[in-house]
């Protein structure tokens, strides 16, 4: 019986998908085999020893240290993708925010309740709200992946240019872009030639302010910017300054902080990105899947701090490794082993790497422990 512990409210439609037979899911568990988490802050958790894996039901994984949980053996999951569709969703009513001035203008008109006459007297002052159409307008998106190439699909269909800058697209993002996005190679081109720009990358030291004020410099007068991937992705007080001067004509963005919030210009939600019951679902499924399938057979997919790797799987006997990635690892760990081995996979990822070993006999705990001592090896772990 695996305990899973939920760090925060998980979708029953994901919770649904694990055996009872299997796994007891609650939140006051101390010793747990793995972890189900959204938004949770889990920096300052100190984990048991028997934990072996995390899903995270979304994205990003800034709420998760990620360097101690691979010094410790324990994978690290997200769910690229299953929240794509409500972000770009998101990201199309962002565009229509930025350009019409939907949000102040029915702000407005619910400041006139009680007006003689509202009808007309409303109507009177929509100059004020007036904004331009979307369609002919370059977008640039900044970032390819699962959301970008759906935001850059969308934007099409809406006649809009648009431009795409990914140094990392992928070979399925690229059959999945559509042959109308110009992919560029330099950001810079992205800056200098768009009326509206979207970024979509995960937040990483080299990404953090990656909108600040020398980039914002090199865009367009009057620019229009959607951030809704993080909020650490755009310097906040540069873009209160630039929307304060006018070069950026508007911005949205999913993340509250007082400079924006102090900007007419400025359209603020409240992390609404992943925020619909089919998105929760889909990534909950996901994770769901994730650590049952690492927990059962020991494949691990989408994983951000240790090799994708899957062997097949018939039952039987199997060793799950995870060593630091050094020279002679998969030999000392073949000589270690005490029987016969039937198939074997291994890949690496950074200092670490994953073994998979299947045997025609049922290791005993003595082998287990020998190959637990070899230098390198972080867990061992027997199904």
């Amino acid at each position: 019986m695996y305990n899973v512990k939920l760090y925060n409210k998980i979708s029953k439609v994901g919770l649904d998908k694990l055996d009872p037979a299997k796994y007891t899911c609650a939140e006051d568990f101390e010793d747990y085999d793995a972890v189900l988490v959204r938004s949770a802050k889990l920096h300052d958790v100190e984990f048991p020893k028997n934990l072996k894996c995390i899903a995270r039901a979304g994205a990003g994984v800034n709420n998760i240290p990620l360097e101690r949980c691979a010094q410790e053996g324990i994978v690290v999951f997200n769910t690229p993708g299953a929240n794509a569709n409500a972000v770009k969703e998101l990201v199309v009513c962002a565009l229509m925010l930025a350009s019409r001035k939907i949000v102040q203008g029915a702000n407005w008109v619910q400041s006139l309740a009680g007006t003689p006459d509202i009808g007309p007297a409303a109507e009177k002052g929509k100059v004020t709200y007036a904004g331009p159409e979307i369609a002919g307008k370059k977008l640039g998106i900044i970032g390819l992946g699962a959301i970008g190439v759906k935001v850059a699909n969308a934007a099409v269909g809406l006649d809009m240019e648009v431009w795409g800058y990914d140094p990392y697209l992928s070979v399925d993002g690229a059959l999945a872009l559509s042959r109308s996005v110009k992919h560029v190679t330099e950001l810079d081109q992205i800056f200098a030639n768009c009326d509206y720009i979207t970024i979509h990358v995960p937040l990483t030291p080299e990404t953090k302010n990656t909108i600040c004020a020398e980039t914002i410099a090199k865009m367009k007068d009057g620019v229009r910017i959607i951030n809704l991937a993080r909020g650490e992705l755009v310097d906040t007080k540069a873009m209160a300054e630039a929307l304060e001067s006018g070069k950026v004509a508007s911005y949205v963005s999913d993340f509250a902080s007082d400079e924006i919030l102090a900007q007419p210009n400025a359209i603020t939600l409240p992390h609404l990105g992943a925020s619909t019951p089919e998105s929760e679902d889909n990534c909950a499924m996901m994770a769901v899947k994730e650590i049952s399938d690492f927990l059962e057979t020991g494949t691990i997919r989408n994983s951000v701090n240790f090799p994708n790797l899957k062997v097949p799987y018939e039952g039987g006997y199997r060793i799950c490794m995870i060593h630091k990635n050094i020279p002679n690892m998969i030999a000392s760990i073949t000589g270690a082993v005490r029987c016969n081995i039937e198939n074997m996979g291994n890949r690496s990822k950074g200092d670490f790497a994953y073994t998979i070993v299947d045997t025609a006999e049922a290791p005993t705990e003595a082998n287990l422990d020998e190959l637990r001592a070899i230098d390198g090896m972080i867990s061992v772990r027997a199904l």
